[in-house]
């Protein structure tokens, strides 16, 4: 993957509902850096981010049948991200599909492009 490519998925991350601030605005450092002498350090910044916040599909799993999950998303919803989250996980899928997830994966699957 090229860097332009993974600027592309560094914008899908942060245009994702499901992203949290955090990456958000590593995402957006790293693609304002670029071309800069902070590039660097700025790409480790979001690599990671990434490696914190990319959830394994797993994780969703336990997280959607917390109480903390139903506090956050309500209880049906919660209960919707889990049933989805084990539909991937009987697909075969290892990580959270989400837009930010998936996206984050991209990134972190081509980090030798920008580090």
């Amino acid at each position: 993957m090229e860097k332009t490519q993974v600027i592309e998925k560094a914008k899908e991350v942060i245009a994702a509902p499901s992203c949290c601030p955090e990456l958000k605005e590593a995402a957006q450092n790293w693609i304002d850096a670029v071309g800069t002498d902070g590039e660097k350090k700025a790409a480790e910044v979001l690599i990671a981010e990434l490696k914190e916040d990319v959830l394994t599909i797993d994780s969703v799993i336990e997280f959607s049948g917390t109480d903390a999950a139903a506090k956050i998303f309500g209880a049906e919803t919660a209960a919707k991200i889990g049933a989805h989250a084990k539909e991937v996980k009987a697909a075969g899928g290892e990580y959270c599909d989400c837009p930010a997830c998936s996206a984050g994966k991209a990134i972190l699957d081509n980090q030798d492009a920008i580090l």
